[in-house]
């Protein structure tokens, strides 16, 4: 090149001689840089590193992270506001309190949104790890149901009680079987094609919990669960060909359990017929029939906040398993159809989460979350709209209850927890993490540095 020193030793050393001094001036200048931003622009650069230590805890800045929840905090304090006002009356008249029921769903709620912001934080590598302690813990409190501590509610042996305190573990299990599914689906995701590899293990993963459920008369909870373990088998890859031999398996066999109990073959016979019995009407149809005229009267704009008369004992359950009838007497169509939006929100952003990782892990136990909560919901409005029978299936985040209300915050605190890690695309294989490579780039844009010198001399 022609700006380069002659050939020679001393043409090199009078090269070596610039490229010394060069570089010791650079370096000098840069130091001084360095002692002069310290000196007299570190209230420019604190600012900096604030902002990035705010951006490295919000790693995950998508839209999606944040439809998800601000879509599950909107339906949390909506369904405290409809427990209050679909149980006011009837606390009221058992222990002159207008607030009990609201008041427990609120410490509820109080209790789930925080843990729910918890699970965000744990990395999808440590759920996976987790995945089948989470489900054994889960079915040692299912065990503990058919103990001294075990309650029988309404002819459904699903909870536990200690002193005031209850809880359906049930619901916990419903969480363990996502993540369980979703760890044998990762460790599977090579044998898809092979459905011994696949259904052995989560066929022994999840006949003990619906066992246990269904042995409690709780055949509600064991659909949701079923449903859960399809939708994450769907989602994480297993083949259409072998779903549909699980599928026929289901349909005929739960004809069988449902005769298993008499007043179940009850509700559903007059759920066929109809509810055209009068002598069913005070009975099993009481509940169905008074729904359906809580909806009819709400009409387009419902009665307003507070006025339903369905409240009144005339609607059983009103702030659990039929609050949807509640919401759409007090608010309408409208209302109703709002409620029906935000899940599909819900259902379209956890689709987001899916469609975008690449880990199947992730894939599956979105899936199952999605089915589970998504599905749930869709049941639950089934139910009220008569287009099922009644099966005591609550409303996600909406109806009373502290441990649904709980367990469903937390899965969808793992469902954030993914979301966070979506724009990082952090690979655990390699162990790459976006906020190490961004803390890196950080220190590397901010260190002094001197002239660039020729890659010839280099």
């Amino acid at each position: 090149m022609a700006d380069l020193p002659a050939n020679g030793p001393s043409g090199a050393a009078s090269a070596r001689g610039t490229t010394s001094a060069t570089s010791a001036r650079g370096t000098s200048s840069g130091a001084a840089g360095a002692r002069g931003t310290s000196s007299t622009g570190s209230s420019r650069r604190r600012p900096g590193g604030a902002v990035v230590a705010v951006k490295n805890v919000f790693v995950a800045e998508s839209a999606t992270f944040y439809t998800i929840l601000g879509v599950t905090l909107f339906l949390v304090v909506f369904g405290v506001v409809m427990v209050l006002s679909s149980s006011s009356v009837e606390q009221y008249a058992a222990t002159h309190d207008f607030f009990g029921a609201a008041s427990r769903q609120g410490l509820y709620a109080v209790l789930g949104v925080p843990l729910m912001l918890v699970a965000s934080r744990v990395p999808a590598r440590s759920w996976r790890k987790w995945a089948m302690g989470v489900l054994g813990a889960a079915l040692v409190l299912q065990l503990l149901v058919y103990t001294p501590l075990g309650v029988e509610i309404q002819g459904n042996r699903n909870w536990i009680s200690i002193g005031s305190f209850s809880a359906q573990p049930s619901e916990a299990v419903k969480l363990g079987l996502a993540l369980a599914v979703g760890a044998i689906m990762y460790v599977k995701r090579d044998k898809l094609d092979n459905w011994k590899e696949l259904f052995v293990p989560i066929g022994i993963a999840i006949v003990l919990p619906l066992g246990l459920v269904l042995l409690g008369g709780d055949q509600g909870t064991a659909m949701i669960m079923l449903i859960l373990v399809l939708g994450a088998l769907y989602v994480g890859g297993a083949r259409a060909k072998h779903l549909l031999v699980v599928v026929g398996t289901i349909a005929v066999v739960l004809p069988f359990i449902t005769m298993t109990s008499a007043s179940r073959s009850y509700r559903i016979n007059a759920w066929l017929s109809g509810c055209t019995d009068s002598n069913q009407y005070q009975d099993l149809c009481w509940q169905p029939v008074h729904g359906m005229w809580a909806l009819a009267s709400g009409g387009v704009f419902g009665v307003g906040l507070g006025n339903s008369k369905a409240k009144w004992s005339w609607l059983p359950e009103a702030d659990n398993d039929y609050i949807f009838a509640i919401i759409g007497e007090e608010l309408g169509l409208i209302g109703a159809v709002v409620v029906l939006a935000l899940f599909v929100v819900l259902a379209i952003s956890m689709i987001k989460v899916i469609r975008q990782s690449r880990d199947p892990f992730v894939k599956t136990v979105t899936g199952g979350i999605l089915a589970w909560i998504i599905g749930q919901a869709l049941v639950n409005i089934a139910v009220v709209l008569g287009l099922l029978p009644v099966l005591g299936v609550p409303l996600p985040l909406i109806s009373a209850g502290g441990s649904a209300l709980i367990m469903t915050l937390v899965g969808i605190g793992v469902v954030l927890s993914f979301a966070r890690e979506l724009p990082g695309k952090r690979s655990d294989d390699a162990g790459i993490d976006t906020r190490t490579t961004l803390n890196t780039g950080v220190r590397a844009s901010t260190t002094p540095r001197g002239p660039r010198t020729n890659g010839a001399q280099r």
